[in-house]
């Protein structure tokens, strides 16, 4: 087999030449050696066990307090295991506390680190079932069921499946939908796996026994007995609660002695083991089976406990965003002083390496150039050498426009200024951060667009280079979207097409908003850029080589462009293709 000969891009010379001079410029002070984070897993697993041992304890802001810690250290760490762990139990808590907007939150910055394939130490079914859970408490049945769904799809466990069988039939059942309810709690009353867990077994006797009550049939009251009978053998308080909640509600009508002896059980139990929810339903239950002063009793302890719960949860809301906005503050501090103490380093380096600085940097822009060269001579398939030529050709312009002029103006300085003062130490500094910035900019502008599961992180990644103090870059519909169905083609036409109205956007546009919306509908991917910039010359401006460049991409995939642009008024961009 004849040997492959080896294929270098120019862009990759040029970071590679760039290597060597950080090297060389610290080669003679070992002590300037940059830190290598590492993946300290025991550290995580000791944060992960106390957020555990408090919420176990109920001290619920503190366990949230050290699961939001180890989610940190997982993500400096690369973890993506420990983080779905850390947020799935972040997210639990909130649910709990009330907090359902903040908990919904965690479940969506959990969503981009769930594989299709890899399961993972917590598993991301937790994470639908919080949302579930959370979609359940504000009614929000159809989306409960959903997740719920999603969840029962990631186990693999029969009996875990099972009870989630038992929650979607649960919702069922506060959609009003009681015979559907029944008919699963049948079909789960069959199974092996249920009838072998006494957990499992006495949840679903209860709660189908409900559902008999609530439509006030006899049948009810053999599955509630036999539940209650299970659960006092084997003490199982936190079940019983539901199922004295259930009788009460078949006494009610029936016999209302009996309903308020099951409903104030349920209420002591309740208040035994701090299960406010409980609580509040129980005496909901012995107001309505009251009258005279047990009504009055009751109607102001049901008042006091609801404040209270008010005030709590309100208190637990604010704990919590101030938990994550002290975290995300300490974490911004740190990374600014990493930051500050490699700038420092560098600038002392690069005083004492300046005339081999310069050097280097001629040397980068000869052995960029003759590689394009070389890079656009070797190829023997002319579509290829035509794509290629085109987009070597923007770079050597990047080159030379960006960086030549730049190193030259450098070199000028270096030759008639004197660099023993600080101010001209401080503009040379500067003006080599530049070079270095527009260096990687080509690099990142030109890298290898993947197609496969990553494809959806690298593109969001790419849009938020472009969001800036100056410029808020808002993303709407990229995570909606089944990117697997979607040709690679098209995937990465699309990644290149936004790179060039962002690109565009940020040379001319002047604006300090853009919003990109993408969604598909039928057999069409739709995506919508607008911004609040300068605008466009319909008729001179569209024909740039940006623009352009953006419509010979959209119809090479039978796509359609159509601009919406008013000088100082903002510029609208709408593109659909065929999927």
């Amino acid at each position: 087999m004849p040997q492959k000969k080896l294929q270098y891009h120019p862009i990759n010379i040029l970071l590679l030449t760039l290597l060597v001079l950080q090297i060389s410029c610290n080669r003679n002070k070992p002590e300037n050696k940059i830190a290598i984070i590492t993946r300290d897993l025991t550290a995580i697993n000791k944060l992960l066990d106390k957020g555990q041992e408090l919420y176990t304890r109920q001290k619920f802001d503190s366990s949230f307090y050290y699961y939001n810690k180890a989610k940190n250290a997982a993500q400096i760490a690369q973890d993506t295991s420990r983080i779905i762990h850390a947020l799935a139990w972040m997210a639990g808590i909130q649910t709990n506390q009330g907090d359902y907007n903040g908990s919904e939150n965690n479940c969506v910055e959990a969503l981009p680190y769930l594989g299709n394939k890899k399961k993972f130490l917590y598993g991301e079914s937790n994470v639908y079932t919080n949302l579930a859970n959370n979609y359940l408490r504000i009614n929000e049945y159809k989306n409960a069921i959903y997740y719920f769904k999603k969840a029962i799809n990631r186990k693999t466990d029969l009996i875990e499946k099972a009870n989630m069988d038992n929650n979607i039939a649960f919702t069922l059942i506060q959609m009003g939908k009681t015979d559907e309810a029944i008919a699963m709690y049948k079909i789960l009353l069959t199974k092996k796996e249920v009838l072998n867990n006494t957990s499992s077994y006495t949840r679903v006797l209860s709660n189908i026994g409900y559902c008999y009550a609530l439509k006030n049939n006899i049948k009810a009251l053999p599955y509630l007995q036999r539940a209650l009978k299970i659960r006092l053998h084997t003490k199982d308080n936190w079940g019983l609660l539901s199922t004295y909640s259930a009788l009460t509600d078949y006494y009610k009508e029936k016999n209302k002695e009996l309903a308020k002896k099951y409903a104030l059980i349920s209420y002591q139990s309740a208040s035994k083991m701090n299960s406010i929810d409980t609580r509040l339903e129980s005496l909901k239950q012995l107001i309505y089976l009251s009258t005279g002063t047990p009504l009055k009793k009751y109607s102001k302890l049901f008042i006091n406990l609801n404040d209270s719960i008010i005030k709590e949860r309100f208190r637990s809301k604010k704990i919590f965003t101030k938990i994550k906005y002290d975290s995300k503050k300490e974490k911004e501090e740190n990374i600014k002083l990493k930051k500050q103490e490699i700038k420092n380093s560098l600038k002392l380096e690069i005083q004492k390496n300046k005339t081999q600085v310069l050097y280097l940097i001629i040397l980068i822009i000869l052995i960029t150039t003759a590689f394009i060269y070389y890079y656009l001579k070797a190829k023997s398939n002319r579509e290829k050498i035509q794509a290629s030529y085109k987009t070597e050709t923007q770079i050597a312009k990047k080159l030379h426009d960006e960086l030549a002029n730049d190193v030259y103006q450098m070199m000028k300085f270096a030759e008639t200024k004197n660099l023993s003062t600080p101010k001209n130490k401080e503009i040379l500094l500067k003006s080599l951060d530049t070079v270095y910035d527009r260096t990687r900019n080509i690099s990142k502008e030109n890298s290898n667009i993947h197609t496969d599961e990553q494809f959806t992180a690298q593109l969001k990644m790419m849009l938020l280079d472009f969001n800036t103090p100056k410029i808020s870059l808002i993303i709407n519909g990229l995570e909606s979207i089944e990117w697997s169905l979607i040709e690679d083609t098209k995937k990465i036409t699309l990644y290149r097409i936004l790179q060039e109205l962002l690109v565009n956007m940020k040379k001319h546009s002047q604006c300090s908003i853009v919003v990109i919306v993408l969604k598909r509908e039928k057999k069409k991917l739709q995506l919508s850029y607008t911004d609040n910039g300068i605008g466009f010359n319909n008729k001179k401006d569209r024909h740039s080589n940006g623009l352009k460049n953006i419509k010979n991409r959209i119809e090479s995939i039978k796509g359609t462009i159509t601009f919406n642009t008013i000088l100082e008024k903002g510029t609208k961009i709408n593109i659909q293709f065929p999927v």
